[in-house]
C-alpha cells in the first residue's frame, strides 16, 4: 500500500455542529452589504461635495476625485443590489449557522474589546490580556502557560518597538508608571 492510499481523518471536538440552524442566507448578506456600500457612497459623496468637488482655477478641489470615486462605488453597489434581486433561486444557501457565528463572535468580541481597552490601558497591557485570554479561554491552555507566553510576547514587543526602534505606541497608566 502506498502513502497516497492512506487517509488521515482528524475530528475536531470543538467544530461547529452541522445541524445548527441558519442565521442568514447568502442573498440576505449580499443585499445588506450592497445597501451598506451604497450608504457609504452617499455619505462620502455628500462630504466630498461639501468639501468641494469641482474644478477650481488652480485645479481640482479637495473633494473632486473622491467625489467621483464615491459615484463609482454607488453605481457598483446599485448594480450589485439589482443583480442579487434578479437572481431568484440563487443565494438561498446558508451563509452562516448559529454555531459558526458563535465561533466568529468568540474572536470578534475580544478583539473589539482589545481595541477599546487599548485606549485606556495602552497597547502592551491590552495585548497581554488579549493573548492570555485567547490562550486560556479559547485555546484551553493552562493558565500559567497562557500568562507566561503573553508576558514574553509583550516584553519582546516592548523591547523591540519602544526601546530598539523608539516607535511611539499607545501608552496606558502602567507604562507611565515605568516612565516610558
Amino acid at each position: 500500500m502506498s502513502n497516497s492510499d492512506i487517509e488521515i481523518v482528524v475530528d475536531d471536538p470543538t467544530a461547529p455542529d452541522e445541524n445548527s440552524p441558519a442565521v442568514a442566507n447568502v442573498r440576505t448578506v449580499e443585499l445588506v452589504t450592497m445597501a451598506l456600500l451604497f450608504a457609504l457612497a452617499v455619505l462620502l459623496g455628500w462630504d466630498n461635495w461639501r468639501t468641494g468637488a469641482s474644478w477650481d482655477t488652480t485645479g481640482p478641489q479637495a473633494g473632486y476625485f473622491p467625489f467621483y470615486l464615491s459615484i463609482i462605488l454607488g453605481g457598483a453597489s446599485l448594480f450589485g443590489f439589482v443583480s442579487v434581486l434578479l437572481k431568484s433561486a440563487e443565494g438561498r444557501d446558508t451563509f452562516v449557522t448559529r454555531a459558526q457565528l458563535r465561533r466568529v463572535m468568540q474572536v470578534f468580541v475580544p478583539t473589539l474589546l482589545f481595541c477599546l481597552a487599548m485606549q485606556w490601558l495602552g497597547l502592551y497591557v491590552a495585548s497581554f490580556l488579549l493573548i492570555s485570554g485567547f490562550m486560556f479561554f479559547i485555546g484551553k491552555i493552562a493558565w500559567w502557560k497562557s500568562l507566561l507566553t503573553a508576558f514574553i510576547f509583550v516584553a519582546i514587543m516592548f523591547v523591540t518597538f519602544d526601546i530598539a526602534f523608539d516607535v511611539i505606541m499607545p501608552k496606558g497608566p502602567l507604562e507611565a508608571a515605568f516612565g516610558r
